[in-house]
Order: C-alpha cells, then sequence, then structure tokens
C-alpha cells in the first residue's frame, strides 16, 4: 500500500544531471571546482605546467626524493603558481581572465618554489639566522599559503591558522592555561619557512609523496572509465532491491570513495544518478539527498584511501604503524557505517512500500560483470601494500596497472592524449590538498612550538571531571566544530593535532608520548577523524548535505538532519572504538572480532528499526525506545550488556513476526 507521503512518480525526475548542472553544482558547494577556465596561450602554459608538476612528483617517486626543504618548497610552489592562476579571488570575479595582481601573486610563489633549491646550502648552514631577504620571502611564503588556501580550500581552515599565528605572537597574553612566552616575528617566520615543523612540516611532506601519487592514481583510474563502472555495478548488485535505488547510492559511494578525496565530489559524481533515480521511486527529496550526502561522507572513511586521511595518520602516528595497519584498522568501522546507513534506508523502503527498479530500468547484469577487470588496479594496490611494497611503489604499479586497464577496455581506450590529459588532472586536483596541508602545517607548527596540545588536553580532562564519557563528548563537539567546511586532509590534520591529544592524555596519563600503547593513539586519532569528516554533513555547515540538497531540490537543513540521523553509525562507532579497540583489529583474536562486529551489526539492525520506526510492521513509540536501548547495550563492548541487548532484541523480534502475521491474516480475511 502507498504511503501518503510517497510521491508520485516523474519522468522528469529519473533524469541524470548534465555535465553543466554537476559543475554548477560543484562550483557553488566545491571551492576545489571553482577554477578559471582558460584560452589562448594561457590555456597551453597551464596544461604544459601541470604536466610538469606530475612529472617532478613521478620522477621523485621513482628515482627518490630531493632533500626535504627542496622537495616541500618545489612541490608548494607548483601549487602555490597554478592555485593563482586558477583559482578566482572571489566566486563572481571573472572565469575567464587573469587579473594582473594574480600575476603579482604567481610571480611570488615562483619566488617560493624555487628559494630554497637556490639558496640550500647557504639556509642549512645558517642555522635559523636569516638574512633580510630570507625573512621577506618567508613571511610572502607565510601570506601566500594563506591566501590561496583561502582560494583552493575556503576560509574556516585560513581563519584558524591566522588565529594560531596571533596566538604564537601574543601568547604571554592568553588565559594561564595556554598563556605561553610568546614568539618574535622573526622566530615565527623561521619556523614557518625555515624549519620542517610549520609549512614545510608533515602533511606537506605526504601530499608531496604519498597523496599526490594516489591522486595521480585516481585520475589514471577515472580515465578508464570507472567511475560511471562504479554506478552501473551499483545498479547491477542493488538496483532491484527494496528500495533498490538507494541501496545503490549506498553502494556506489562507497566505491567512489576509493578515488574521491572530497564528500562533495562524491555527491555531486554519484548523486546526479542515484538522487533522480531515488526521487522518481517515491523518496522525498530531502531523504533521497540525505541518503547521498551520508553515504559519500562515508566514502572518505573507507578504505584503502579514505579521503588521504590514511597516509597522514601513518605519519602522524609513526612509532612503527605502516599504512596497512591504518587501512585494516578502518575495515571494520567503515563496514558498520555502511551497514548502518543501508538498513536505515531498507526500513524507509519498507516503510514507504517502495520496491527495487524494474526489469526495463535495470541494465544488462551480464555485460557490467564482463566489465569488473575495471576495478582490478584498485585490488592490486591493496595486495601490494599487504605484502609490504611501499606506498609509493603501490601507486606506481596502480598507475601502470590503470593504463593497461585502460587499453584493454574498447569504450574509453586510453591513447596518449588521454595519459597526458591524466597527468593534468591529477595535478589540478592536488592543488587544493598542497594548500590544505601547507596551511595546516602552521597550525601544527604553533601547536608544537608553544604547546598548546597537551595544554588544551589536560584543560579538557579536568573539565571534564576525569569522566572518560564527558571527556569525548567534549572532544566530539570540538572535532565536528574543527572540522566544519574543511576538506578530508585538513580537517584530520586540525582535529588530531589540537583534539586528540585530550583522549590520549585521559587514556594514557604520566606516559611519554614514545610510550603510548599503539591501540590508544588509534582510537584517538580515529575518534576525532570520524567526527571531523561528519561534519560534512551536521547543520548548520553540512558542505555534502548542501550539494545533495542541490541536487535534489530538497530543503539543505532538513536534508543535513536527515543526513546525520541515517549516519547515526558514524556518532557511535568513534565511542565503540576507544571503548572497545577490538574494532581496530589490534591486539585481538578473530573470535573477538567476529563476536564484536556481530553483536555491533545487530544492534545497528534495532537501532535503524527504532530511528525510523518500522521493521517488519509499524513500531510503535514504546517499542522505539526499547529498540534504541537494545540497539547501544550490543554495541557497547561489555558481556553482560551484550546478552541483555540480545534477549531485547529476541523478544521485539518475536513480537514483530507475531504481529505481523496477525495483521497479515487479518489483510487476507478483509
Amino acid at each position: 500500500m502507498k504511503d501518503k507521503n510517497q510521491q508520485p512518480l516523474q519522468d522528469d525526475q529519473f533524469e541524470e544531471l548534465s555535465l553543466e548542472e554537476q559543475q554548477e553544482i560543484l562550483e557553488k558547494y566545491d571551492l576545489e571546482s571553482n577554477t578559471r577556465t582558460l584560452g589562448g596561450v594561457l590555456k597551453y602554459i597551464i596544461y604544459f605546467g601541470l604536466m610538469a608538476f606530475s612529472l617532478f612528483q613521478l620522477y621523485t617517486a621513482i628515482y627518490g626524493q630531493f632533500p626535504a626543504q627542496i622537495q616541500r618548497t618545489v612541490h608548494l610552489g607548483f601549487g602555490l603558481v597554478f592555485i593563482f592562476l586558477l583559482f578566482p579571488a572571489r566566486r563572481k570575479f571573472s572565469k575567464t581572465k587573469i587579473p594582473w595582481y594574480d600575476f603579482i601573486l604567481t610571480a611570488g610563489a615562483l619566488l617560493i618554489g624555487t628559494y630554497w633549491t637556490i639558496n640550500y646550502t647557504r639556509l642549512v648552514q645558517s642555522l635559523g639566522s636569516l638574512e633580510s631577504m630570507d625573512f621577506i620571502v618567508g613571511l610572502l611564503a607565510v601570506l601566500l599559503v594563506l591566501e590561496a588556501s583561502r582560494r583552493a580550500v575556503g576560509l574556516p581552515i585560513t581563519i584558524i591558522a591566522a588565529i594560531f599565528l596571533v596566538y604564537a605572537y601574543l601568547g604571554p597574553y592568553f588565559p594561564a592555561f595556554m598563556a605561553h612566552r610568546g614568539q618574535s616575528v622573526d622566530n615565527i617566520v623561521n619556523l614557518m619557512f625555515y624549519t620542517t615543523d610549520g609549512i614545510l612540516g608533515t602533511p606537506l611532506a605526504v601530499s608531496s609523496t604519498y597523496i599526490f601519487a594516489f591522486l595521480l592514481f585516481g585520475a589514471f583510474l577515472v580515465k578508464t572509465g570507472v567511475g560511471q563502472y562504479f554506478n552501473d555495478l551499483s545498479v547491477a548488485v542493488a538496483g532491484k532491491l527494496v528500495g533498490g535505488p538507494a541501496k545503490v547510492a549506498i553502494f556506489s559511494s562507497a566505491l567512489q570513495g576509493t578515488i574521491s578525496g572530497s564528500s562533495v565530489a562524491n555527491v555531486v559524481t554519484s548523486g546526479a544518478y542515484t538522487i533522480p533515480m531515488m526521487k522518481s521511486l517515491g523518496y522525498k527529496k530531502e531523504f533521497a539527498g540525505a541518503v547521498e550526502a551520508s553515504s559519500s561522507t562515508g566514502g572518505q572513511l573507507m578504505p584503502p584511501i579514505m579521503g588521504a586521511a590514511a597516509f597522514l595518520m601513518v605519519e602522524f602516528i609513526g612509532r612503527g604503524v605502516t599504512y596497512w595497519d591504518i587501512a585494516k584498522a578502518a575495515a571494520i568501522p567503515a563496514l558498520l557505517y555502511f551497514t548502518g546507513i543501508w538498513i536505515m534506508t531498507h526500513f524507509e523502503a519498507k516503510r514507504l512500500g517502495l520496491k527495487g527498479l524494474t526489469d526495463d530500468q535495470m541494465p544488462d547484469r551480464k555485460e557490467i560483470f564482463k566489465k569488473i577487470y575495471l576495478i582490478l588496479p584498485i585490488f592490486l594496490i591493496i595486495i601490494l601494500m599487504m605484502v609490504g611494497v611501499p606506498v609509493i611503489h603501490s601507486a606506481l604499479y596502480g598507475i601502470l596497472a590503470c593504463i593497461a586497464v585502460g587499453f584493454i577496455n574498447k569504450d574509453t581506450k586510453l591513447g596518449i592524449k588521454e595519459i597526458l590529459d591524466a597527468l593534468v588532472d591529477g595535478a589540478r586536483t592536488a592543488l587544493a590538498v598542497v594548500a590544505a596541508t601547507a596551511c595546516a602545517g602552521i597550525i601544527v607548527g604553533v601547536v608544537v612550538k608553544t604547546g598548546l596540545g597537551l595544554s588544551l588536553a589536560t584543560s579538557l580532562v579536568k573539565l571534564a571531571g576525569g569522566s572518560i564519557l564527558l571527556t569525548l563528548f567534549f572532544v566530539m563537539i570540538a572535532s565536528l566544530i574543527l572540522g566544519m567546511g574543511a576538506p578530508t586532509t585538513a580537517n584530520y590534520v586540525i582535529t588530531s593535532t589540537i583534539a586528540a591529544p585530550a583522549i590520549i592524555t585521559l587514556l594514557a596519563p604520566d606516559v611519554a608520548q614514545s610510550a603510548v600503547p599503539i591501540v590508544v593513539l588509534l582510537s584517538a586519532h580515529f575518534f576525532v577523524f570520524y567526527f571531523g569528516i561528519i561534519a560534512d554533513i551536521t547543520p548548520p555547515v553540512a558542505l555534502a548535505a548542501f550539494a545533495a540538497s542541490g541536487i535534489s531540490g530538497g530543503d539543505p537543513i532538513k536534508t543535513g538532519l536527515e543526513a546525520s540521523k541515517l549516519a547515526i553509525a558514524a556518532f557511535i562507532i568513534p565511542y565503540m572504538v576507544v571503548f572497545s579497540p577490538t574494532l581496530l583489529m589490534i591486539d585481538t583474536t578473530l573470535w573477538e572480532i567476529i563476536w564484536v562486529t556481530f553483536t555491533a551489526i545487530i544492534g545497528m539492525i534495532s537501532i535503524g528499526a527504532g530511528m525510523i520506526g518500522y521493521w517488519y510492521r509499524k513500531v510503535n513509540w514504546l517499542e522505539r525506545i526499547l529498540a534504541v536501548g537494545a540497539g547501544l547495550l550490543l554495541i557497547y563492548p561489555e558481556s553482560m550488556s551484550d546478552i541483555i541487548g540480545l534477549v531485547l532484541f529476541g523478544v521485539l523480534f518475536a513480537i514483530q513476526l507475531y504481529t505481523r502475521e496477525k495483521e497479515d491474516t487479518k489483510i487476507i480475511a478483509v
């Protein structure tokens, strides 16, 4: 029976968005896509310049890196040059012309990119003693990084970095728990550009190696046609299920997350196809947008790439933790996240009486499964990293695999032009990451120099009265706020630098950083990473939800609230990770992993039924409360709570089956 809220089918609702419409939404909500389209000589200068950027990165990946300061400043210089050439100072400014002042900024960026290379020996031997020109160039680097970050990444991270610079200078004037002796302007400039603790720090180091290599891999993968194939494969697998299009969106977004470094880009790429499909089936606008937004955001939590945050996590945690350790630790939390969304969309579809796609709407499954080889490069990279091949070499082998697959696929056969275009596209995608990681380096440098991280952590733990639950709640709020409007890489750097130390301080008090257990470090970093990412769908600044509403035509805030409800798992999993590190698959047994995962999935089913208000039949308010309670008990990692939760779940399940059969009998009798 059709629900009164179900929308009638409309032919025009099933139309996929055109490329122009997709680009318009991207430019509105994703700064990385808000670039100029230039013609004439400039078009070719930028094309071959971006190609040179990729070739430089490939050269150093194959033959070895230059000294850290040279490798990172050349990488930074390339990024800054093309940001000022491609990104207008304001959204409304001309997209076809470059104003005179951007040519001046470009010249400054060239100076920044070559200064360390030209003066390397003198600067290394100067031991922090700066000449007048050194100071000018260093100050210029800080200012250009802030402006480039504002243009390519957004205002939030730029404001945070600027505040931290002010904090470094005015340290003695802050409240006692944050106060420090303060740094002179000379010292700040030296820290930011002439050491590897500021702009040239770990975030930019990872950007100039691992991240760029994988962004390039993603660009080559797209050229093989894998993006559209993910959509087709998702329809073939999930299209005919109950509420099929919603499940297609979930499956497709999880796959897209392996190559996408942006929640918003993921929303537009797969949402242009799945949201109209969901609306045509009968989902409300806000719910259709919410499914895509929550699923696309989850793509950033999906191994093996995790929006490039995995590479940063390896460097930030250190202690011998490998990339494979991070990818493995992220596997079960990602599974639970997408399972939670899948369950809730399933119950919503049953509540509305929605079916899957018809045979006429389904693609030819046999033809789709014939092209399964298109995803072989992804599996190759995973296998290579499993057996211990260095991350950057794995990415290079992945690129070669993409080229091989591209030659096989007759629909998108890779030629010389497509390979060159992939080099350009990879470099273009990296620009925002360069700005984000350089700007994040400013924040990290100030935190390290002033000891702010430890001060904030100690204060937060005291404010919570030593309560682990209250401390985690405060850290959650801080991570949600810090993650608003920031891309994945910058998001993780900020939250892990400012918020994660509070959890580490609480779980490992009076323990030196070098002695903190690995499981504690991973738990803390995953906690802040998850909540920082979920800021993309949490109002008021929910960029992924806003982008989805731009496609669905729904209300942005309502879409964000629906997405937050669907992603309820993301608000629970981080707590589970802290209370039950078993989920990270570290220092545990196979049986423990299976049991915790099983009870967590059962718990998500119970919570999903309670949140949606439907299971095998409509769930009344008392059953909803009991269902959510049973789910939380099952998710909480403790034997007694599991037993109580399972008993309660079993009783509710039996009641649902029994009463559903009675209702079916009544309907038949009528």
